[in-house]
């Protein structure tokens, strides 16, 4: 099992999914309309290292978040 968080303006509750990669929970979260946009334009970290291929492998107890983008001033 797997941790997935959502930060920022995605106003989403964690998940608690048993995925081996990224793109099972790309294939998961497709299907959420709130989350298509955020799927395009978000960063993801795994374990607090940023992550930029959906091939990544996961094992059991890892943490993803999604990062939003940010405006600020």
């Amino acid at each position: 099992m797997v941790r997935v968080e959502f930060l920022g303006p995605i106003q989403k509750e964690p998940l608690e999914l048993d995925i081996t990669n990224l793109n099972e929970l790309a294939d998961i979260l497709k299907d959420d309309a709130q989350m298509q946009e955020w799927l395009q334009n978000s960063a993801v970290a795994v374990n607090d290292t940023l992550v930029s291929t959906k091939d990544y492998a996961l094992k059991d107890g890892d943490k993803i978040v999604l990062l939003p983008p940010v405006c600020g001033g």
